[in-house]
């Protein structure tokens, strides 16, 4: 169970703050069953109900510096994802967004960065899919390790490249 105060990853809401664990006094809903307050930190307006035993979207805790540190110095060994058919890649991007596991954000990243670059080389547009899906895996991923290593966001890819080579 997460405490008020916690930062957690919660499904396609990236980076929440716990701001309270209580019951809810709304009609339809069990007056004794306990929910999360969250407040995403990328949408200041936001607020989130979650039921403490849910089960339908991962919730996890930010990982650590040291593991921050771990992923930072395993990206040159995380593998892309291959998958030729447009419909089956965006599934599996969608997939490895709500998986909320930082080493599949990095996996989309690699393979979109890899995919642009390519795209170029060749004289094509990057589609409008890739670039939306990469922001959202750079996003979920930057704020996590801005939170978990203590930088500002736009410092992170910096710090990224100065420890990888």
């Amino acid at each position: 169970m997460f405490n008020k105060g916690d930062f957690i990853v919660y499904g396609n809401k990236g980076i929440c703050k716990v701001n309270d664990v209580t019951t809810l006094a709304m009609d339809g809903i069990d007056k004794n069953r306990l929910y999360y307050v969250l407040l995403p930190s990328d949408k200041k307006q936001s607020i989130v109900y979650v039921p403490v035993d849910s089960t339908k979207t991962v919730m996890r805790e930010v990982m650590t510096k040291d593991e921050a540190d771990h992923l930072i110095s395993d990206i040159p060994s995380i593998e892309e994802i291959w998958v030729d058919n447009d419909k089956a890649r965006e599934a599996k991007y969608k997939e490895c967004l709500s998986s909320c596991e930082s080493r599949e954000w990095v996996r989309i990243i690699k393979t979109l960065y890899t995919r642009k670059q390519d795209r170029i080389r060749e004289g094509k547009k990057v589609t409008a899919t890739d670039e939306r899906y990469f922001k959202m895996a750079e996003d979920y991923l930057y704020s996590e390790l801005s939170l978990a290593l203590s930088i500002p966001k736009d410092e992170i890819e910096g710090y990224i490249q100065s420890h990888i080579e």
